[in-house]
């Protein structure tokens, strides 16, 4: 394989947070980053720093044309809408795990804790039992066996799994963006999913494209099927979140409560309440998985401060105004004035 082969990577759901951030990072380091999508045009706009090909992940054809002179494959698309979960994911990920098979490459999974049930809780680890109680973990569980017998035939696996994505570039879906905060709005009421004293595990979005790209960046040294658990933003006691929200919302914003009662009533009609409706497990007890595995291989987790982490996100969703260049500027060389 030649050198620029190796170093061009197709990205399978570019266009959605957690494949777009990697997108970057690995654009950021010298990749060539080449990016499948139904509306290549529509796309490139938006990325024009990406070379797209215009194709469906749930086409095979589509998937193998793109992957020909590839050196890595990043899988990190999901059906429309999270739509057809049960339908679509397990035949876009086949396409995957076939074309890495006929080019000879390595495949990477961003994954969650939907792999665990709550006999794993509170503190899995990589090779803990997974006995998922949702259709979502039991999907993840099959697609992460499909992968491991990959790895035994030809395509290398990194997957990392992570809590719960905050961060740009995050799906409407996620908690931060429809449960903590409402987008496009002030800051008034936060209204946190979490029970006081009991832990939730949070990763930035940035942060775990960073440390996807450290692994890749070693992949030739890893385990043909390798899996590491990001430790994130551990907020301990389930209201750190919730308070450096207010915090860097300028501190007048209301903590108050998810409302859980309207949810097994709105989820026989709304599908996004069904899938809350089977996560909820994962807010009643803590959830912490450690990354000792992570650090031993890289040294350190990349971790940004959570209060420039919620500040992005912030601004990213409409919450906050985009900070003024001049301003920002002038408080980066206050910082550096008195550092002196």
């Amino acid at each position: 394989m030649s050198s620029e082969m190796k170093m061009t990577a197709l990205i399978l759901g570019a266009t959605g947070g957690i494949g777009g951030a990697v997108a970057r990072k690995l654009l950021a380091r010298g990749w060539r980053v080449r990016a499948l999508n139904r509306d290549a045009a529509k796309a490139s706009r938006s990325e024009p720093a990406f070379e797209w090909v215009q194709g469906d992940a749930m086409n095979a054809g589509d998937v193998l044309r793109a992957a020909e002179g590839v050196g890595l494959i990043v899988h990190a698309v999901n059906p429309p809408g999270y739509r057809d979960w049960e339908t679509l994911v397990l035949p876009m990920l086949d396409n995957t795990i076939a074309a890495a098979r006929a080019v000879g490459v390595r495949i990477v999974l961003p994954g969650n804790v939907y792999n665990f049930g709550p006999d794993a809780l509170p503190a899995p680890m990589e090779e803990s039992p997974q006995h998922p109680v949702t259709k979502k973990g039991t999907i993840r569980v099959e697609m992460e066996r499909r992968l491991k017998e990959a790895s035994q035939s030809g395509a290398g696996v990194i997957i990392v799994r992570a809590g719960d994505f905050f961060g740009p570039g995050t799906t409407a879906n996620s908690w931060f963006s429809s449960g903590l905060v409402t987008p496009g709005k002030p800051v008034g009421t936060i209204r946190n999913p979490g029970r006081r004293g009991v832990g939730h595990q949070w990763t930035y979005l940035p942060d775990m494209a960073e440390t996807i790209a450290k692994l890749i960046e070693r992949a030739d040294r890893l385990p043909s099927f390798a899996v590491y658990h990001m430790e994130g933003f551990w907020d301990a006691d389930g209201m750190q979140m919730a308070e450096a929200i207010k915090r860097v919302a300028g501190g007048k914003a209301k903590i108050g409560n998810f409302p859980w009662w309207i949810v097994p009533l709105a989820a026989p009609f709304v599908p996004v309440m069904r899938e809350i409706k089977e996560m909820r497990y994962l807010w009643k007890v803590p959830v912490r998985m450690r990354n000792d595995k992570l650090t031993a291989e890289l040294g350190k987790e990349p971790q940004t401060p959570i209060e420039e982490a919620v500040r992005a996100s912030l601004v990213a969703l409409g919450c906050l105004p985009e900070p003024h260049r001049d301003t920002a500027a002038a408080f980066i060389g206050h910082r550096s004035q008195n550092a002196g």
